[in-house]
C-alpha cells in the first residue's frame, strides 16, 4: 500500500470518527442525564471507559497527524504530523456537534412559550416551584428537562440562584434568570416580567430572522457575480480588445 493511500485512509477514518461519532458518548451528556436522575457523577451503564482511553476528538486529531506524517515521510513528516495533531485537537473541539446545536436551537425556540406559560401559571395563583413543574409537564424537549430540574430544586428548598442556573446555557435565558432571581429576592411580581421577557425574545428572534434574510440576499449575489463577470469579460471586452489590437497591429 502506498503512502498516499494510507494517508487518505487515515484522513477518512479521522473524519468518520469526528463527524459521525463525536459526542455520542460524551461525558457532559452523561452528567446531564445524571442531573435528571439525581446520580451526578455516576457513569451510564455500558459507556464507561478506562482513564487512559482517549476521546474521539483527540483520536481524530491523532489520525490526522498520522496521515500528514505518512504522506510527507521522514523527520520533517513526523514533525509536521505532531504539529497537525496538536493544532487539530483544539480546532475540532470548537466545532459544535449537531446534537448539541439542535438542542440549543430547540431550547431557544421554546423559551418564549415557556415564559408565557409560566406567567400564566403564576397569575393563576400557583407558587413558583409548582408553576415551573406544571410548565415542564406541558412542554416537551430539552427545555422541559431543564425546567424540571429547576422545579425540583426549588421544591426541595434550593436557592433561586442555584435553581435558575440550570437555564444558564440557554440562549436568551439570562433575562429570564435575572427576573426570577430579582423576584425571589425582592418579592416583586414575576408574571409581568416573564411576559415582557417573552415579548422581547420574540422580537429578538424576528430581528435575527430579518438580518439572516438580508445576509442571504447579499451572499446570493456573490456566486452570480462570479459567473457573470467572466462571461462579460469574454463576451464583451475581449472581442473589443482583439479588434482594437488588430487595427493597431
Amino acid at each position: 500500500m502506498s503512502r498516499q493511500a494510507l494517508a487518505v485512509g487515515c484522513l477518512v477514518a479521522a473524519a468518520l470518527l469526528v463527524i459521525l461519532f463525536r459526542g455520542s458518548g460524551s461525558r457532559p451528556a452523561e452528567r446531564l442525564r445524571g442531573l435528571g436522575t439525581g446520580q451526578v457523577g455516576v457513569p451510564v451503564a455500558g459507556r464507561a471507559h478506562p482513564p487512559w482511553w482517549p476521546d474521539r476528538t483527540r483520536l481524530g486529531a491523532g489520525l490526522a497527524g498520522l496521515a500528514v506524517a505518512v504522506l510527507l515521510g521522514g523527520a520533517s513528516g513526523c514533525l509536521a504530523g505532531a504539529v497537525t495533531a496538536l493544532v487539530a485537537d483544539p480546532l475540532l473541539r470548537r466545532i459544535e456537534p449537531r446534537a448539541a446545536r439542535d438542542r440549543r436551537l430547540r431550547e431557544a425556540a421554546d423559551l418564549p412559550l415557556a415564559a408565557d406559560l409560566l406567567a400564566a401559571a403564576l397569575r393563576a395563583g400557583a407558587p413558583v416551584d409548582r408553576a415551573v413543574l406544571a410548565v415542564t409537564d406541558a412542554l416537551d424537549g430539552p427545555l422541559a428537562e431543564r425546567l424540571g430540574r429547576i422545579g425540583r430544586t426549588l421544591l426541595l428548598g434550593g436557592g433561586p440562584e442555584e435553581a435558575w442556573a440550570h437555564l444558564g446555557s440557554v440562549p436568551g435565558a439570562d433575562r429570564m434568570i435575572t427576573a426570577a432571581v430579582r423576584s425571589a429576592n425582592s418579592g416583586a411580581a414575576l408574571a409581568g416580567a416573564l411576559t415582557r421577557v417573552a415579548d422581547d425574545l420574540r422580537a429578538d428572534r424576528s430581528t435575527a430572522a430579518e438580518a439572516a434574510a438580508r445576509r442571504a440576499g447579499v451572499l446570493i449575489v456573490l456566486p452570480l457575480g462570479l459567473c457573470f463577470l467572466p462571461a462579460f469579460i469574454l463576451a464583451g471586452l475581449v472581442p473589443v480588445i482583439v479588434a482594437v489590437l488588430g487595427d493597431v497591429l
